[in-house]
């Protein structure tokens, strides 16, 4: 029988990536990058100027389609692998991020009289101009002992379907009303490819406070929020909602000629980028947290039961390997702040010195900073620069650093910048072991562990715990990729669970990153005084952050 292959579409926040994994062994056969030709839509709508506020964040939908017609026939042509063992497609994506349709299913940003109406466009993961809609549903579900609070740490994050939702209402009320359907990205991709309609239960229970019990929030909670909103559930919401590893159909003939793939391949249902890096790390048990790292981190353990742990995502059974429960929490930025020193804050002479020794700035300033013990610097920082996703749940908090002098060094910065991130993982790993939820090791994919040993090695010393490093590159599209194995399912070459794919096709380093005793001692006194600055300007003793954001708010 012919080796059988699967294809995993990883969609981020700049590009979606296509990978081609051979179901023998999970090697990457070949992969294809495809830039988002409208990029993260932050500042006005494409071909009009019409402006947006702050801490808004949109995309094009048609990016999206355009991810897979590039990237699917360029990963067949340079693997040379016949179409024909080609027997799954699986996605996954950043989320939430949703889209309002119509009922054709297209979304209104297509529709000529609507497309200059910034709401009628696909919201972001990163959209955080909702947070007032957030307050307040958070403000309404603990007055009314609403008990799927406690599912997702205490608070509802304004990033989420309903908190998206309710802005639209409230700001663009022709656009909720001519919205038949609000969507989360990757299932609107999976309708195109399919022509059926499902929800997925990961992005259900994740971001729109779905849980397989209870389902949503009932009516009289949404009419609690607004009246306009009561039926949400049996109107804007409705649809099935599909375990992870469903088939959700196949192909279309017309987009299987788009793609140059059969006609009636298989497609999984739809997923969520981080937690499909779990089983492709080979993680289907408790007791091992998944760090999907890149601009900003997601933590994902398992669990056997269901407890509240303090600003958590969400816990949702089933939600990442069916029979557990998944936990997810996530600090909302990490690469991002990196970035943003190297791109913004760092002197001219660190750029020359780099490009001189052909080297990379991130590159230069992590060797420089590798030559600084634990607390050599003298330096400090808070890791809020885009919020607290993860204890704090509080987009409306920012960054702090502490106890620079006329001698720091920008290296030193950099430093303390990558501990800053590894207290704030440090602080949701404590969180979960003082609700009972248990972590020994922990396990990390995405392009930061891949590119920068010192970030992991701190992450190994402030966390004292091993960490193993994901051997793919492309861990989200690999696992992607499972899914949609499991999608076609043994009689088509494929698996009939996730569990049998992850045993098959997951793929780590051998070598492990231990913690250095002397760094953790350090360390530990370190991060107790991160835990007070922390607990100082994130529990509202000093609210100074949100009276300087407010004052900006108003220019």
């Amino acid at each position: 029988m012919p080796e059988k292959y699967a294809i995993g579409v990883d969609y981020g926040t700049e590009s979606g990536r296509a990978v081609l994994v051979s179901l023998k062994n999970g090697k990457e056969m070949t992969d294809h990058v495809t830039t988002y030709r409208h990029g993260v839509i932050d500042k006005s709508l494409p071909g009009s100027g019409v402006h947006l506020d702050f801490d808004w964040a949109l995309q094009h939908p048609n990016d999206y389609i355009e991810v897979l017609k590039q990237s699917i026939p360029a990963v067949l042509k340079r693997s040379g692998v016949n179409p024909n063992d080609v027997i799954g497609i699986g996605i996954d994506f950043t989320a939430c991020t949703m889209l309002p349709i119509d009922e054709q299913g297209e979304p209104l940003c297509f529709h000529p009289n609507l497309k200059f109406n910034p709401h009628s466009w696909v919201k972001l993961w990163k959209h955080h101009a909702a947070q007032d809609e957030a307050n307040r549903i958070n403000q309404i579900a603990e007055q009314r002992n609403e008990k799927f609070l406690s599912r997702y740490g205490g608070k509802i994050s304004s990033e989420w379907m309903t908190a998206k939702v309710w802005q639209i209402l409230n700001e663009a009320p022709e656009i909720y009303n001519q919205t038949d359907q609000f969507l989360e990205a990757t299932d609107w991709v999976i309708f195109k490819m399919t022509n059926n309609f499902l929800r997925n239960s990961c992005t259900a229970g994740y971001k729109a406070i779905w849980h397989k019990q209870d389902g949503y929030p009932n009516r009289e909670f949404y009419k609690a929020l607004d009246k306009r909103m009561e039926d949400l559930n049996e109107t804007k919401f409705r649809g099935e909602v599909a375990p992870l590893g469903t088939k959700a159909g196949e192909l279309t003939k017309e987009m299987a000629k788009l793609l140059g793939l059969n006609t009636g391949t298989a497609v999984a249902v739809g997923n969520v980028d981080a937690h499909v890096a779990v089983p492709a790390m080979g993680v289907v048990t408790p007791r091992k947290l998944v760090m999907a790292m890149g601009t900003s981190i997601c933590h994902m353990v398992l669990g056997e039961d269901e407890k509240n742990v303090e600003g958590m995502c969400g816990v949702v059974e089933d939600g990442i390997i069916p029979g557990f429960y998944g936990y997810e929490a996530g600090q909302s930025a990490v690469g991002d702040i990196f970035a943003w020193y190297v791109d913004q804050a760092v002197p001219a002479y660190v750029k020359q010195t780099a490009e001189k020794e052909g080297l990379s700035v991130h590159k230069w300033m992590e060797t420089k900073a590798s030559q600084y013990k634990p607390g050599e610097t003298g330096l400090l920082a808070l890791d809020w620069w885009n919020g607290n996703r993860s204890v704090l749940v509080d987009t409306e908090l920012s960054g702090l650093l502490l106890g620079v002098t006329l001698q720091t060094k920008p290296e030193e910065i950099y430093r303390a910048l990558l501990e800053a991130t590894a207290f704030g993982t440090r602080k949701i790993v404590d969180a979960f072991i003082q609700s009972g939820v248990k972590v020994d090791e922990l396990y990390a994919c995405g392009g930061l562990p891949q590119k920068n040993p010192l970030l992991m090695q701190i992450y190994a010393d402030v966390t004292n715990r091993t960490i193993t490093i994901a051997d793919s590159k492309q861990t989200p599209a690999l696992g992607a990729a499972m899914f949609g194995a499991v999608a076609a399912g043994t009689l088509k070459g494929g698996f009939d669970t996730i569990i049998e794919a992850s045993e098959q096709m997951a793929r780590v380093k051998e070598e492990k990153i231990v913690p250095i005793p002397e760094n953790v001692a350090l360390y530990e006194q370190i991060y107790k005084e991160y835990t007070k600055l922390h607990d100082y300007f994130g529990h509202g003793e000093n609210s100074v952050m949100k009276r300087l954001r407010g004052i900006r708010s108003e220019y």
